[in-house]
């Protein structure tokens, strides 16, 4: 994990099959990046960001992170799209809520005054 502090995406998707589910993510991106799984739990490791799940009887939530707000759209992109795939029949509809805790504060620069010039 990276140590630069990150933005922070949640969703949630409510189904009676949260482990079938995260089990066939991780087991899918852990062909091409780190990932890892235990019961009820599990995480990606994408270049741009991260995804960590957690599965229980009625769902499974993600967690999106990333450092910047194009590595999060991406995790999002990515997770929601394989989601869609993996659990078609479900018609999964993820609604992301950035938290907003996480969110970056925009600090104007501040700007020398103006000089008139003679």
């Amino acid at each position: 994990m990276q140590d630069t502090p990150n933005i922070t995406g949640r969703a949630t998707f409510r189904t009676d099959a949260g482990q079938r589910h995260l089990d066939s993510l991780c087991r899918h991106f852990g062909r091409k990046v780190e990932t890892g799984m235990t019961t009820g739990s599990g995480w990606v490791q994408f270049p741009f960001g991260r995804c960590e799940m957690a599965a229980d009887a009625t769902r499974l939530r993600f967690s999106a992170l990333a450092p910047d707000a194009a590595g999060l759209d991406e995790v999002i992109t990515v997770m929601t799209r394989h989601l869609e795939r993996y659990a078609f029949r479900e018609d999964p509809r993820l609604d992301w809520q950035l938290d907003p805790a996480s969110a970056p504060t925009f600090t104007p620069k501040q700007e020398p005054p103006c000089t008139e010039e003679p």
